[in-house]
């Protein structure tokens, strides 16, 4: 469901993108010629935005825009880069393999930015895991597969978390009107920091601590996870739970076709769009629990009956009223491990049974 909410949506900004490039290049050969393609892009966002607030953010943030051209170089440079070294620390993977990867990975970039803007969750973890699946089968055990699909899985996870971070970084930046390069910049800067002091700080932990021995102070529990699913990976499809790949695909093209039909309620003017739901927000309660889904649910109602009263107030303030929301949800969490490390155990304890384990406990009561 999230791959595949990631990708429609790809597909669907691709496709409006192309088609108003064309209708812009095909208006602007009948009108006279603008200098400047970030000024264009900000006079042409300034009629349409809704406040002077949002025309002076839009002004600020596209006066340093980033060129595509940099952007692409860019990442064909790094790409090379990494199919150059990370064969020479990773035998088990292949020059072709990192290239492909980094040819899949803009694509699960996008569809984690995507994610992560709606939910505030990155499922870098996620894309990481198909990179262990795909790679380790395709190396094999003989071949040292599940070194290969652990290290594909770093790879993918530090492309599509680092575009996720940077496109949360520059909604920070768009709200408080700094500048596009010198969020790059800095992002640049603490990630050659991040290159030095991660090894140097692991390499400290390791000569202190039995890193990843189960007694130690530092037991690693997602080595052995990740470990497990690099094994299941390198035996192929076959591995996995009976209909698993069938669900998959299922729920993939469901969430595709979700969107497809979203799409075509908004072109129709259906009046429908908002009424369903989102495939991505459906999905990430699968991870993390369904608390997460019920918490979207409670702000969205809060934000739907806010606007039915009062409009441009909730226009204004409901930034503010999700941020402190987010706040106390996070801050939350340091009391919840006092309380569990007192063994404060909850007044109320509620669990579903099936029918006949029901009954037994029906029994039991009475």
């Amino acid at each position: 469901m999230i791959l595949g909410d990631g990708l429609s949506n790809l597909c669907l900004v691709a496709s409006r993108t192309a088609l108003d490039m064309y209708r812009k290049s095909r208006r602007d050969a009948a009108m006279m010629p603008v200098a400047g393609g970030s000024a264009s892009a900000a006079a042409s966002l300034d009629t349409v935005a809704a406040s002077f607030d949002e025309r002076r953010r839009t002004a600020a943030f596209l006066k340093d825009e980033i060129p595509v051209s940099v952007a692409m170089c860019g990442y064909a440079g790094l790409a090379a880069l990494s199919a150059a070294v990370v064969p020479l620390i990773f035998r088990q993977l292949r020059f072709h393999h990192v290239v492909i990867l980094y040819a899949a990975a803009p694509a699960m970039a996008f569809c984690n930015a995507y994610g992560c803007g709606l939910t505030d969750w990155s499922l870098a973890s996620s894309y990481g895991k198909l990179a262990i699946f795909a790679f380790g089968s395709w190396v094999g055990m003989g071949e040292g597969g599940i070194v290969a699909g652990l290290a594909a899985c770093g790879v993918m996870m530090s492309v599509v978390s680092t575009a996720s971070d940077l496109m949360q970084d520059f909604k920070t930046g768009y709200l408080t009107l700094a500048s596009q390069r010198s969020m790059l910049v800095g992002q640049a800067v603490g990630t050659a920091m991040g290159c030095v002091m991660a090894p140097a700080i692991f390499w400290i932990f390791k000569s202190a601590n039995d890193v990843g021995d189960p007694r130690s102070l530092y037991p690693a529990p997602y080595a052995g996870v990740y470990r497990g699913i690099a094994l299941i990976g390198v035996e192929g499809l076959g591995a996995l739970p009976e209909y698993c790949i069938n669900f998959c695909a299922a729920f993939f093209a469901g969430a595709f076709l979700l969107n497809a039909f979203k799409e075509m309620a908004r072109h129709k003017r259906w009046g429908v769009q908002q009424f369903l739901p989102s495939a991505m927000g459906m999905a990430v309660p699968f991870f993390i629990g369904a608390y997460f889904t019920i918490d979207m649910c409670v702000g969205s109602l809060i934000l739907f009956l806010w606007e039915r009263s009062n409009r441009r107030q909730a226009r204004e303030f409901a930034p503010a009223v999700a941020s402190g929301l987010l706040c106390g949800d996070g801050l939350w969490s340091l009391p919840a491990s006092v309380l569990a490390l007192l063994k404060v155990d909850p007044p109320i304890c509620m669990k579903f049974f099936s029918r006949d384990d029901m009954a037994k406990v029906a029994r039991v009561l009475k």
